[in-house]
């Protein structure tokens, strides 16, 4: 079978399919990274909800592939847990979208970049703090 007809047949990975390429991703990381994120929690969904959206002054759902929700581990107080969760999104459609336009890296890769990106945050750091270490790693 050649390379074009590989696909034939083949539909997009489904939410399920997206939650385990991202638990294998958090699987594969160092066990000191996996043992910073704790108690997170990770969801995926096709987008972003729309107050969401607007909380970033994004009309576009296409922009956000991952959104870190919680307190980082730095600001948490010696009073005990906070009262939700940590949540790590993964939006779906935008991560695909990016991967179609790319396509030099596989999904796998993508998924795995969004959800170590995300749980930065989780470990206090801004975007510029992890761009930096993103460029550093090049």
């Amino acid at each position: 079978m050649s390379a074009s007809h590989a696909w034939t047949g083949r539909v997009a990975p489904s939410l399920d399919d997206f939650a385990e390429l991202a638990e294998a991703a958090f699987a594969a990381l160092p066990a000191v990274f996996r043992q910073a994120a704790g108690d997170v929690v990770f969801r995926v969904d096709d987008f972003a909800d729309e107050e969401t959206l607007a909380g970033f002054g994004m009309e576009d759902p296409f922009e956000l592939t991952g959104l870190y929700q919680g307190v980082d581990i730095g600001h948490r107080d010696d009073m005990g847990p906070a009262i939700e969760p940590s949540r790590i999104f993964l939006y779906r459609r935008p991560i695909l979208d990016e991967w179609c336009e790319r396509g030099d890296v596989a999904l796998d890769e993508i998924i795995a970049h969004v959800l170590i990106h995300e749980i930065g945050h989780h470990l206090g750091l801004d975007d510029d703090q992890i761009h930096a270490i993103e460029d550093a790693d090049d």
